[in-house]
């Protein structure tokens, strides 16, 4: 973009000859399009990951609200709903989530990285984080994503939700980032005490 401003001075300086193929007006042109197109590209690409939409493509609530969606199984809802995640986009997830399920959410309990909520409200993205009286309880932890204390009191409180639902009830599970290299599934599974649990209902970022 820099070069194609300092063009400008030339271009109005410029001779019909250079208004051919090749010359100054078709190259800034051609500069600008293409600059168009990748913050276009960009928009697109971020816009695909928001945790927002992304979650709404994967859920839906039927036109009764008595039914939940994940993308081809239906779940009937009898405010028997619970959540758990976790992951770096698992608040934005989360949030919502809880917009669209409503009353049929009972609880939640998901594991952040530490910080992430000041990072979203400094950041201005109110989307992204939950609402003051929310049914959802949040842990930070894992700083420099390195399990801590903080991480290993939040895989326990998850643990503790899934353990104590009953057959009726529905665990909806929000993972991002879950895919880690093979040299650090050892420090995981320390950090939770179990390898991952296998939900019935789940949403990956």
């Amino acid at each position: 973009m820099a070069a194609a401003l300092q063009l400008l001075p030339r271009v109005a300086r410029a001779p019909l000859r250079p208004l051919l193929w090749g010359g100054p007006v078709v190259r800034l042109a051609s500069d600008m399009a293409l600059a168009e197109q990748a913050q276009q590209l960009f928009e697109s690409a971020v816009g695909a990951v928001l945790p927002g939409p992304m979650l709404h493509r994967a859920l839906s609530l039927d036109p009764g609200g008595r039914q939940l969606k994940v993308r081809d199984r239906s779940f009937q809802l009898q405010q028997n709903l619970y959540l758990v995640g976790f992951g770096k986009a698992v608040l934005g997830m989360a949030a919502a989530a809880e917009d669209l399920l409503g009353q049929h959410l009972v609880q939640g309990v998901i594991s952040v990285p530490k910080g992430i909520r000041a990072a979203m409200e400094h950041a201005g993205k109110r989307e992204m984080l939950l609402k003051p009286h929310s049914r959802v309880q949040v842990f930070e932890g894992a700083e420099n994503n390195l399990p801590d204390r903080d991480a290993l009191r939040a895989a326990l409180a998850i643990q503790q939700l899934a353990e104590g639902l009953m057959a009726d009830d529905l665990l909806l599970v929000l993972i991002s980032g879950w895919d880690a290299p093979a040299a650090h599934r050892a420090d995981r599974y320390q950090c939770h005490g179990h390898p991952p649990l296998v939900p019935a209902a789940s949403v990956m970022a």
